[in-house]
């Protein structure tokens, strides 16, 4: 059966429409959008309506990555296809999951952690 509360998205890479990166503050995301919005605002292209698509586009990539709730889905249900990024853009995107313990699956009161901060106990003295 289908979930019909979860948002469906065109899993176009909102990131990539705004320009910035993935790990982007609240604050380069509204400076990318707001540049953007200009650069290809319709009134500034009269009768051009690649320029509108693409202006639909950036508000529609900014309504979903401004509300932290909505990135947050975003970002939890986008497209993981590889194919569509290169590496440094795969590791980038998916940098926090492939970072972080809980991303891998480790609690932070693993074994390792615990043989780690010995070591370094003992390297302190």
């Amino acid at each position: 059966m289908e979930d019909n509360n979860k948002t469906t998205y065109n899993y176009k890479d909102y990131y990539k429409v705004l320009e910035v990166e993935y790990d982007a503050s609240d604050e380069k995301i509204r400076l990318n959008y707001r540049k953007l919005a200009l650069k290809w605002h319709p009134d500034k292209h009269k009768c051009n309506d690649a320029a509108t698509t693409k202006f639909q586009e950036i508000n529609e990539a900014y309504s979903v990555l401004s509300d932290p709730d909505k990135r947050l889905e975003y970002d939890l249900n986008g497209n993981y296809e590889i194919n569509n990024y290169t590496l440094p853009e795969y590791l980038a995107r998916f940098k926090g999951m492939i970072l972080t313990c809980n991303g891998l699956g480790i609690s932070q009161h693993s074994v390792w952690s615990e043989q780690l901060t010995e070591f370094n106990k003992l390297m302190d003295k």
